[in-house]
């Protein structure tokens, strides 16, 4: 029992690191990106904490896979003190709680406190001197979602998972059975509303974690642009636009007034050369940041970056084609959900995963690498692309200049690709994800005797099936959902690697500055 306490002490030290770590991410990034100007304490507050909870949900994914590999012993046997059904039962429901936990708290978050504080920021006077009136317009526009969500709780409350009585059955007894499906579905209706907001998590992730992780690497491959060639180039733009702009003006020098094309073309270039000369300070102060210089130092180890990255991206893809083509080709199709209890194809990533397991603790740190990885292309593809409502843009992602409603809409965004992220984790690598590093002693009878030998192939009655296999596999309509939800995302993938490798270099202040920019200066910029 001691060795137990010692390793669940050194446990809750290493989870209390990481939670701090995490917060610390969390206060930085939303400091790098916050408009100083134009923010709130409560938005402020609302982002970091919102990002915080959608790292730590990120990160329990491969804490489940750790806890089920960590009952057995490499020979296959269970260790002493899970040997006993209700001490493992005691552990998986733990997990499964957390589980629960950290999905009631994203919930919570998406229907209820993240639309609150974007509307109470909206309903915000200049004059700022009724909150009342600003708490209450908000929670008006709130019920909305909340409407939504108890909408979703009931329906899965509801949703049967046992055979429904028969024909011949009583009113009474029907009543009655849905009396009790709802008493034992209370978890599976917050496992519906989670499960439906995951299919909202797998049109981001199609969007946007697909287009950052064909993005980020070729950035990284391809650079920016000189800041000298781009000084020069906005210098002759200047003088060209200012050349144009005299042109105009001399029509009107001997007292007739220019016609109506002549001054909207005048209007255009006015606000084309003040855009040309924000452009110009820009630079200026880009070229004398210690940052860039110390970029420009770092350019080796930012390609070598970028082709691991594309190796990775491509590595995903490939072992993401071949999960679903397994699929496909052996599981019971639609009505089953695509479900299948094992790899019959070769999957490069399963394979990995499960050659590292006998060095400790490589398939973990693996296993965590590829977790962070979706989260930070996930947040690579929403910098670079912004907030959008279908063609739309709704809001920039720019450092030191976005939107509070921005920072609320990224952080609601990212809570949602969390949810779909452990689905696609179990797509690329489908047998490590259900049972970890686990193997049992398989017993063959010979002619003579028993034989024992020990197995890397786990089965269901012999090892322990991790929390996040079983929560994903709730209600087999969402899981035939993500199967198509994962073609999707391959050839939203491809789509950007062509339209990536076709673009140019990024320019060095690339979306600083821009002509429908709607911050009132640069100050925060300088500063």
């Amino acid at each position: 029992m001691a060795p137990l306490l010692t390793e669940s002490v050194l446990g809750w030290s290493i989870f209390a690191l990481v939670l701090l770590v995490i917060l610390a991410f969390c206060w930085v990034y939303i400091r790098k990106y916050q408009s100083h100007q134009d923010s709130e304490v409560i938005s402020t507050i609302t982002a970091i904490c919102a990002l915080a909870v959608a790292l730590i949900t990120s990160a329990l994914l491969p804490v489940d896979i750790f806890l089920v590999s960590f009952m057995k012993y490499p020979n296959g046997t269970y260790k002493e003190w899970a040997a006993n059904n209700e001490t493992r039962g005691q552990i998986e429901d733990t997990v499964l709680y957390g589980y629960y936990t950290l999905y009631s708290i994203i919930l919570f978050c998406v229907f209820f406190w993240i639309p609150f504080v974007y509307f109470y920021y909206e309903e915000k006077d200049d004059d700022n001197a009724n909150k009342c009136l600003q708490v209450k317009n908000a929670l008006k526009y709130t019920i909305g979602f909340i409407i939504v969500c108890a909408a979703l709780l009931l329906i899965g409350a509801f949703v049967p998972l046992s055979p429904p009585p028969s024909q011949n059955a009583t009113q009474w007894e029907k009543v009655q059975f849905l009396v009790e499906e709802f008493g034992n579905h209370s978890l599976a209706a917050l496992s519906f509303s989670i499960s439906s907001l995951t299919l909202i998590g797998m049109l981001a992730v199609i969007t946007y974690t697909a287009y950052g992780m064909s993005v980020l690497p070729l950035n990284l491959i391809k650079g920016t642009r000189s800041i000298a060639y781009e000084r020069l180039e906005n210098t002759e733009d200047i003088e060209e636009v200012e050349h144009q702009i005299e042109k105009l003006k001399s029509k009107c020098e001997d007292g007739r007034p220019l016609s109506m094309r002549d001054r909207r073309n005048l209007q255009e270039l006015e606000a084309k050369l003040q855009v040309l000369h924000r452009r110009g300070r820009h630079l200026e102060i880009v070229e004398r940041n210690c940052c860039t210089k110390v970029g420009s130092a770092l350019r080796p180890l930012k390609i070598l970056l970028g082709v691991f990255f594309v190796l990775v991206a491509l590595l995903f893809i490939v072992a993401l084609f071949i999960s679903n083509l397994d699929k496909a080709l052996h599981s019971a199709g639609i009505s089953s959900g695509f479900i299948i209890f094992g790899t019959n194809l070769t999957n490069p990533l399963n394979e990995l995963l499960l050659a590292l397991q006998p060095v400790f603790p490589l398939d973990y740190v693996l296993i965590t690498v590829i977790t962070v990885y979706f989260v930070f292309t996930s947040m690579a593809g929403i910098r670079n692309m912004g907030i959008w409502f279908f063609w739309m843009r709704l809001y920039k992602i720019r450092p030191r200049r976005t939107r509070p409603q921005a920072l609320l809409f990224l952080c609601m965004i990212l809570l949602l690709i969390v949810l779909h992220t452990s689905y696609m984790i179990y797509s690329l690598a489908p047998q490590y994800v259900m049972y970890g590093s686990q193997k049992y002693l398989l017993q063959v009878r010979s002619p003579l005797k028993f034989i024992f030998f020990l197995s890397f192939l786990p089965l269901s009655d012999q090892c322990t099936v991790t929390r996040s296999y079983l929560f994903l596999h709730k209600f087999w309509f969402f899981s035939t959902i993500y199967y198509f939800g994962n073609w999707a995302f391959i050839v939203v993938f491809l789509i950007g690697l062509i339209i990536s490798c076709c673009k140019g270099k990024k320019s060095v202040i690339e979306g600083e500055v821009e002509v429908d920019d709607s911050d009132m200066s640069d100050d925060e910029y300088v500063h």
